[in-house]
Order: structure tokens, then C-alpha cells, then sequence
């Protein structure tokens, strides 16, 4: 991918004039790698219209100069007081920043150190708004990262036995994770049993398995930086009809929304085919969260795939598609996918069953 990396640069460069900006100072992480395949915990990029200047400290000097292939300056000091050396040397009157991605300090560090004739402009998600399409390559590492989750949970599946507990169950899930190659977990690992299944975000704790009971575990793997996100249901033992249907109910919806996602369609209206079903079994205000999400270099990313959004789809958007259904002391279902969007519909990148597996 580092072929990609400098005509990334230059497109930001080219939209400088647009927004009336004499340069672009990016300090999200995320971003920031985007830009630069940087992945170190401490960094920005400086865009201006001809070029851009990387800084760093110096524990990330021998990486960046592996890493980066545009100039790069190493900081002693703080990073914000060499970006306003270079902002004030080459006369930038209007600096463009990531107003959720500094700090007050940052800013204020910034501002001091600028010219009094120079400008800090926030730009909210200027450079989200160009990660939500994917390369070739970004969908490479994406489908990697799919392959690597997918694999871990048919390995941990095998050792899910009765008297287990959640937090056993998904420190077995991120060890095994990076046995098979990821980087970590692309974000904590939920593994929720028995009525804890009706907790959306349950943090895995020393419940333990027990027959009878479901199982929801949520698992995302970061390989070559780039995430997955899949959700699926076990059963300890022979479920009852209205796990049954419970589950069917929302493995009816999630196909619909799947079925949905298409080049124009917005994240709104693949939510609401996810909701008409569940309305149809009367299970819609069991329905807590939005329908899915983007992701890419980070977990959530946009679009958002939620009643209101009003993004329209394009092939390239790689995004999840995750309804569940969660009823307060008996338990929850969700099963969710990695799905990217085509130029004729959709590709599931999720190889593992949606079947309701009973152990």
C-alpha cells in the first residue's frame, strides 16, 4: 500500500483551496496513518499545497524513516511548536485542524506559537469523508483481518464447555486471535451468557456457562491495521421454541438489511428494512442500537448505518451489519457481518455460519 499513501497526500493538498485553507494539520491517528502508513502512538502531518512535513518524536525515528515517505522532522520538543515553526516559515495564514483531535493544550500551544495574523480553522470530517472508500488494498487487508477472526472463533468454538466463564472465554478468544496473526483485538472482546445476552456491550465477566443457556460473543481482529467485526449465538444444550424464534426473527432481519445494501442507498434506509422485520415480530422496541457502522483503520468509521443517516452507499464502503433483538431476563441475539459494498449490491466477507450453533 505505500504506493497509495502519496496520492492520498496530494488529494488532500488539492482540496486546500477549496476550503480556503493554506495547509491541513492532521493529528488523528487514524488519519494520520491513512496518510502516511504511520501506525506509531505519536504523530502528525502537515499538508501543505506543494508538499507535507511528518513529525515525530524521537523513539519513532528509526520507524519513521522506514515507514514514511514523505519529509519528516523529528521533534525534541513539543510536536505543536515545530508545526508552527514550519506553519509560520512557509507564511500559512489559515490552518486547517481536527477539532475532536487535539487537546485544549494542543490547541492552545498551537495558537500561541502561530503568527497573530494567522487563523486555526476546525474541519470536521474532511479526511473520514475520504476513508470511507476503500482501495483494492485497504479491502485486502480487510478480508484478512475477516479470514483471521473467523478462523479464531471455529478454533475457540471447539472448547466451549459448560462451567466456563465469560472472561475465560474471551481471554481465549485474544490469545488465539494473535496466534493466528492479528495485532489485537479491534476492540474488548464481549462474550455475554444466559440473560447477560441482553446487554448490548455486556463486559465479559465470571458468569459461567451453564446448559440452557445462550451465548453472544462479539470479536474483532486489527491485521495490517485494518478491522473486522462479526457477532454470533451459541447454545449450551437444546434451545426452546422461543429461542428459536428469537433467533430466526433477527437472522430474518439481518438478511434483509444485507439484501439492501446497494450503491445509492443510504445507511437510513438499510436500517429501517432491518427494523421492518423485527416490527413484524413485534420485537422492534427490543431493537436498542443502529442497524451497523463503517470500519476500516478503525472500528467505527462512517457511514453510519442508523435511522437517520442520509449517506448514500458507494461501492468500495466497508461497513458491518449487526440488528439484534434483546428481551431484559431472558437474553439477546445479534448476528453481525463484514459486508462490503459493490457496484451491484454487496459481498458478505464473513465466511462463518449464521446458523445458531448448539454445543
Amino acid at each position: 500500500m505505500n504506493n497509495e499513501y502519496g496520492g492520498r497526500r496530494r488529494l488532500i493538498s488539492a482540496g486546500l483551496e477549496t476550503r480556503e485553507l493554506d495547509a491541513m494539520l492532521v493529528t488523528h491517528p487514524a488519519s494520520v496513518r491513512y496518510l502516511t502508513g504511520y501506525a506509531g502512538s505519536n504523530g502528525a502531518l502537515l499538508v501543505l499545497p506543494d508538499d507535507a512535513t511528518f513529525f515525530t518524536d524521537p523513539r519513532y525515528a528509526i520507524q519513521s524513516r522506514r515507514e514514511i515517505t514523505c519529509r519528516t522532522q523529528i521533534c525534541r520538543g513539543p510536536i505543536v511548536t515545530a508545526v508552527a515553526t514550519l506553519a509560520a516559515a512557509r507564511r500559512v495564514r489559515r490552518l486547517g485542524f481536527e477539532p475532536a483531535h487535539i487537546s485544549f493544550d494542543g490547541y492552545d500551544r498551537l495558537r500561541a506559537k502561530l503568527p497573530l495574523n494567522a487563523s486555526l480553522e476546525p474541519v470536521a470530517g474532511w479526511l473520514e469523508a475520504h476513508r470511507m472508500l476503500k482501495s483494492h488494498a485497504e479491502i485486502a487487508a480487510i478480508r484478512r483481518s475477516v479470514k483471521t477472526n473467523s478462523r479464531t472463533f471455529e478454533l475457540v468454538v471447539r472448547r466451549v464447555r459448560a462451567g466456563m466463564r465469560e472472561q475465560d472465554l474471551a481471554a481465549e478468544i485474544d490469545y488465539q486471535m494473535r496466534r493466528l496473526g492479528a495485532e489485537k483485538p479491534s476492540f474488548e472482546t464481549i462474550v455475554a451468557m444466559g440473560e447477560r445476552s441482553a446487554l448490548p456491550h455486556a463486559h465479559p465477566g465470571d458468569t459461567a456457562l451453564a446448559n440452557g443457556q445462550l451465548v453472544l460473543i462479539d470479536m474483532g481482529a486489527f491485521q495490517d491495521g485494518y478491522a473486522s467485526d462479526m457477532t454470533r449465538m451459541l447454545f449450551l444444550g437444546r434451545p426452546t421454541a422461543r429461542m428459536k424464534s428469537l433467533y430466526g426473527a433477527v437472522l430474518e432481519a439481518q438478511l434483509a438489511a444485507i439484501d439492501a445494501v446497494r450503491p445509492g442507498v443510504t445507511g437510513g434506509q438499510v436500517d429501517r428494512q432491518a427494523r421492518r422485520v423485527l416490527r413484524a415480530h413485534k420485537l422492534d422496541r427490543a431493537f436498542v442500537h443502529s442497524t451497523g457502522h463503517g470500519l476500516g483503520l478503525e472500528i467505527h468509521e462512517l457511514p453510519r448505518i442508523g435511522r437517520k443517516d442520509a449517506t448514500p452507499l458507494a461501492a468500495g464502503m466497508a461497513i458491518t451489519i449487526e440488528p439484534g433483538a434483546y428481551l431484559e431476563g431472558f437474553g439477546g441475539v445479534r448476528i453481525e457481518d463484514t459486508v462490503v459494498v459493490t457496484a451491484s449490491g454487496c459481498e458478505v466477507l464473513t465466511p462463518t455460519s449464521k446458523e445458531l450453533r448448539v454445543l
